[in-house]
């Protein structure tokens, strides 16, 4: 299912338009909405990451959420179109130092996206992985290209070079892959997620999507302990009727944003891809998502949700849009409009996209044409 990048800068003529998010109809019944943060969406001079298997000047494929980290003066980037590429650069606007195609020490059946990282005080850096595995659908199945994401996590000792697979740790319920789905591209699983180390240093949270039973389908959360960080299968927890007591493995979930319709059916209905970060400036984690209005998952908005306290799962704000299709699609090379995230601006504070101040670059697919400014309540 995944997807384009290579720098350029180039001035768009100057304006900009505040987006306070405002409501619509969500895919699922929500508590009123009651005053609290806000965004605002302004214009801002492209910025384009290289992608993956960039071919000369030509950027190519950015078709995840794209982890970045910084070591030192040098901040480097990861873009995936069923394998990753590593761009690096002293800032943003200048990854030109290097790019390569990263290496694996195992081969897998399908493709791998580096969609988060981490990188701890002794240098090791920490990825985790949506794997699309092959023949999930019997080949005399006519659905037979469909597939049922997973995720895994990696381990690298060289700013993510090489790395050494750590195996799969979020994986959907057994039973539930379904081969008869209208769905363009999956049949059920877990992936399209994002992790993110709690600010105590306890917890990493996996924000996942899940799309097995309709009970158990939207944006899930699961957590492992940053002690578990180097046995991670067998170490995260999936929350399930408000408590972390299911094994990442083959565990239930209760999502903390339900679809409205089916994954499974054409008339899909469903939030999808979080990207979170956390807001030094509002002191609170923020997650961007998309939401997907038909079977070949074509987007009908970019949202936003905020929570001050990540073992809360029931704390997040009901997500309210920021722009709609229409205002992003006629600015975008591949017209999916997919994987909003931030990337932080700030390189003396190293914001990545986990960490982000007041004003933040937002991308789409690879392509940056603007940025979030997140004001204070009542400022």
């Amino acid at each position: 299912m995944k997807r384009r990048l290579c720098l350029a800068c180039s001035l768009l003529a100057a304006f900009s338009y505040s987006c306070a998010p405002t409501e619509t109809r969500p895919p699922a019944p929500e508590a009123p909405q009651a005053r609290g943060p806000t965004v605002e969406v302004r214009a801002a001079p492209p910025l384009e990451f290289r992608g993956a298997n960039s071919q000369g000047d030509r950027p190519g494929d950015t078709d995840c959420n794209s982890p970045a980290h910084w070591d030192g003066d040098t901040l480097y980037v990861f873009n995936s179109a069923g394998h990753p590429w590593r761009s690096s650069g002293s800032g943003l606007a200048r990854l030109t130092e290097s790019y390569m195609s990263v290496k694996f020490d195992n081969q897998v059946n399908g493709g791998r996206w580096f969609e988060s990282t981490f990188k701890d005080d002794d240098g090791t850096l920490y990825g985790w992985y949506h794997h699309e595995p092959l023949g999930v659908c019997p080949e005399t199945q006519p659905r037979r290209h469909l597939t049922a994401p997973k995720i895994g996590a990696a381990r690298s000792a060289d700013n993510g070079a090489t790395w050494q697979d750590l195996g799969i740790i979020l994986e959907g319920s057994p039973g539930a892959i379904f081969c008869d789905t209208e769905n363009f591209y999956f049949a059920g699983g877990n992936g399209d997620f994002s992790v993110i180390l709690d600010q105590g240093r306890e917890y990493f949270y996996f924000f996942i999507s899940t799309y097995g039973e309709i009970a158990e389908q939207g944006v899930s959360v699961a957590r492992m302990e940053y002690a578990q960080r180097n046995s991670q299968q067998g170490n995260v927890w999936k929350w399930y009727e408000g408590r972390w007591n299911q094994p990442g493995i083959g565990g239930h979930v209760t999502p903390i944003f339900r679809v409205g319709v089916d994954w499974h059916r054409k008339d899909v209905d469903a939030f999808w891809g979080p990207s979170i970060h956390y807001n030094s400036h509002l002191g609170l984690h923020v997650i961007l998502l998309n939401r997907a209005k038909d079977f070949n998952w074509t987007q009908e908005g970019i949202y936003i949700t905020f929570n001050p306290n990540l073992a809360d799962p029931g704390g997040w704000t009901p997500p309210r849009k920021i722009l709609d299709r229409e205002e992003v699609v006629p600015k975008l090379r591949d017209k999916s409009a997919w994987y909003p995230q931030v990337m932080g601006l700030d390189a003396s504070r190293r914001e990545t996209d986990k960490l982000a101040g007041e004003v933040a670059r937002l991308f789409l697919r690879g392509e940056s044409h603007w940025e979030l400014v997140f004001p204070r309540p009542g400022g």
